[in-house]
C-alpha cells in the first residue's frame, strides 16, 4: 500500500467518521484520490501531524476541519509546518475549515433538531434521551442543549451518530465546511 498523497487532519474519531461518510454519500471515494483521513487525537496536536505529514515532513498535501474557536492552534500549527496562513484568507486558504461551534453543532443544525430527535428514536435510544431530559441537572435546557448533550455522553456515541446524522441528513444541508474539505481532496 503506497502512502496517501493527501492527509485530512481531523480533531477526534467521530470526525473522521462523520468526514467519510459525507465523502461517501457524495459520491467520492477518498481513499481511490490518494487520501487519509487522520483523527489527531486533539486539535492541539495539529502541529505535530501537520509537521509529520506536510511540506517540512513526508510532503503530503494537507486539508482539514477544525472548530471554529480554536482557530489559534490550527495557524500555529499550520505555520510551524511550513504552510503559512494568510490574515484575510484564514486556515481555509491551505484547506482547513472552520465548524461553525464543532462538528455535533454543524450536524445538528444541517439534520435539524427534529430530525436529529428522529435518528436517535431510530436507533433505540429515545427513551435515554427522555431520562435525561428528566433529569435534574437538566431542568429547563432548550431542546438543543439537551441533544447535544445526550450526543456527547457516552463513550463510542459521538461516533455512532457521526455516521447515522450524516447518513440521515439531506444533502443540500451539508455542512459547508465538510463539504468543502470533500471537495477539496476528491479534487487531488
Amino acid at each position: 500500500m503506497s502512502a496517501p498523497r493527501t492527509v485530512v487532519l481531523v480533531e477526534g474519531e467521530s470526525d473522521r467518521v462523520a468526514l467519510l461518510a459525507l465523502a461517501d454519500r457524495l459520491g467520492s471515494d477518498v481513499g481511490s484520490h490518494g487520501v487519509e483521513v487522520v483523527a489527531m487525537g486533539g486539535i492541539t496536536n495539529i502541529r505535530a501531524f501537520a509537521g509529520r505529514h506536510g511540506p517540512h515532513g513526508l510532503g503530503q498535501r494537507l486539508a482539514g476541519l477544525y472548530d471554529v474557536g480554536e482557530e489559534r492552534h490550527v495557524r500555529r500549527g499550520l505555520l510551524a509546518a511550513g504552510l503559512p496562513v494568510d490574515d484575510v484568507i484564514g486556515p481555509a486558504g491551505q484547506g482547513f475549515h472552520a465548524c461553525h461551534t464543532d462538528l455535533e453543532d454543524e450536524l445538528v443544525r444541517a439534520v435539524g433538531l427534529e430530525g436529529v430527535e428522529a435518528v436517535i428514536e431510530d436507533a433505540g435510544e429515545g427513551r435515554s434521551l427522555r431520562l435525561l431530559a428528566q433529569m435534574p441537572a437538566q431542568q429547563g435546557w432548550a431542546r438543543e442543549e439537551l441533544v447535544r448533550r445526550f450526543l456527547c455522553s457516552q463513550s463510542g456515541r459521538k461516533v455512532r451518530y457521526a455516521r447515522l446524522l450524516v447518513e440521515a441528513m439531506d444533502l443540500r444541508r451539508a455542512p459547508a465546511p465538510m463539504v468543502a474539505v470533500v471537495e477539496r481532496v476528491s479534487a487531488t
